[in-house]
């Protein structure tokens, strides 16, 4: 049975209990998601063909400690790097490294930030240079996606809400959603309870409440769903090499729907697309 309690007196650890926040927590999440995205705007001038993703990677760590901020993921459960970088068919966990990226390239950026407490998560995809028109059409569709699964979250409604309107959607696109890999609870954990699964049926799942606080991340395969993870235990892969794309958002629910704690302020979620 799914039980709710109130964040200010849960402990600091995932129970499977679904934490409540009230607005202060909101506030804290605000301001942790604001650098996260201000980091993510800034990439968009950087990624370039020529560029490596540990250049990026270092970016990343340097504009966290500019702002008083922790990369999430710099030794979390071992991972040594500030953030992720997944090219082309690499589904997600891609780990930055001295290659550098080419045209053509399609790079998702996954970044977290860990602010007087709050966690900020977040990623999007960048073009490199000139991409093919399928790489293109990969993300707007995966975009579109993550925004048609936060247009679903309402207090009252099920979580399998968010996956019915993603998964439809992409499918009608001939598209597949990667099942390995969810949506989840975050705030004052980098992780936490309910995992929000990006494709099913409207009635599964648990009931949203206000007060809740978790990521949609939907990650879209123009070829088959099927995923595996490489030898160092992070990187994964598409199965048949098919591109993968991925665009992600904290949320929080609200009174009568949510709020995007991870919005571009420079409109920049979408970057080089028309």
């Amino acid at each position: 049975m799914v039980t709710y309690l109130d964040a200010g007196t849960a402990p600091l650890r995932n129970t499977g209990q679904i934490r409540l926040y009230g607005p202060e927590a909101f506030e804290g999440m605000r301001k942790a998601c604001a650098i996260t995205s201000e980091c993510l705007d800034e990439l968009a001038g950087m990624v370039a063909p020529g560029v490596t993703t540990n250049a990026i990677d270092r970016f990343v760590f340097e504009f966290g400690m500019d702002h008083g901020a922790m990369p999430a993921t710099l030794n979390y459960r071992g991972y040594t790097k500030s953030s992720c970088t997944s090219i082309n068919h690499v589904v997600c966990h891609g780990i930055p490294d001295d290659k550098p990226l080419r045209e053509g390239d399609v790079v998702n950026i996954d970044v977290t930030y860990i602010l007087d407490g709050w966690h900020g998560d977040s990623s999007r995809m960048y073009p490199v240079g000139q991409i093919k028109r399928a790489a293109e059409r990969l993300l707007e569709v995966t975009h579109e996606c993550l925004m048609r699964g936060v247009a679903a979250v309402k207090p009252g409604v099920r979580t399998g809400a968010i996956g019915a309107a993603i998964q439809s959607y992409a499918e009608s696109e001939r598209c597949s959603v990667v099942r390995d890999f969810c949506g989840h609870g975050v705030g004052q954990l980098f992780h936490d309870a309910p995992n929000i699964l990006h494709y099913g049926s409207a009635g599964e799942g648990v009931e949203m409440r206000e007060g809740m606080i978790f990521t949609i991340e939907p990650m879209i395969n123009l070829g088959r769903p099927h995923v595996k993870v490489l030898s160092d235990g992070w990187t994964a892969v598409t199965r048949d090499r098919s591109l993968s794309a991925q665009y992600e958002h904290t949320v929080g629910v609200t009174a009568d729907g949510c709020e995007i704690f991870t919005l571009s302020p420079k409109g920049l979620d979408r970057p080089g697309l028309a």
